[in-house]
């Protein structure tokens, strides 16, 4: 008998968890690469720069785990355990 390792749900939620953290330190990051160069060239407008490039970080990490998430799923269709959870398209409006 196998049995699953014995930390795997930790792990599983400090993966999860781990997203919300690069988002907030990909914010972070941005708007301190911002205020330096705000305040090494002198120009209000690289503040914003570096608030755009954070927030954009932020998204691309979203998207990646977006798309590590579907790879995973993909993985699963074709397991006979979760063959009972796939849609069926049934709707409830044709009885």
């Amino acid at each position: 008998m196998s049995q699953p390792p014995k930390y795997k749900k930790v792990v599983e939620g400090a993966e999860q968890l781990s997203l919300g953290v690069s988002i907030v330190v990909a914010i972070l990051i941005g708007v301190g690469l911002g205020i330096l160069m705000k305040k090494a060239f002198g120009y209000d407008w690289l503040l914003w720069l570096g608030i755009f490039w954070g927030v954009s970080a932020a998204g691309l990490n979203i998207y990646k785990a977006y798309k590590k998430q579907m790879k995973a799923l993909k993985e699963l269709e074709g397991d006979e355990r979760y063959k009972k959870y796939q849609n069926q398209n049934d709707d409830d409006d044709d009885e």
